[in-house]
């Protein structure tokens, strides 16, 4: 699914409590410089690498 500009900064709003801060904002900074495909996919990286807990406590 590709996401717009907006969209993908309210999901990383939705995730920024369990993202360092490094984290957040480099993905903010890649998504506001036009690369939200390459932001969109570091997040689902970021998710799906070794935080599984985050995303059953997200899907509740």
């Amino acid at each position: 699914m590709s996401m717009n500009l907006y969209q993908l900064l309210h999901e990383l709003k939705v995730w920024k409590k369990f993202l360092t801060r490094q984290q957040y904002r480099t993905l903010k900074g890649q998504a506001v410089h036009g690369d939200v495909a390459g932001a969109e996919k570091g997040l689902q990286r970021l998710l799906r690498k070794g935080k599984s807990e985050v995303r059953t406590w997200h899907s509740k």
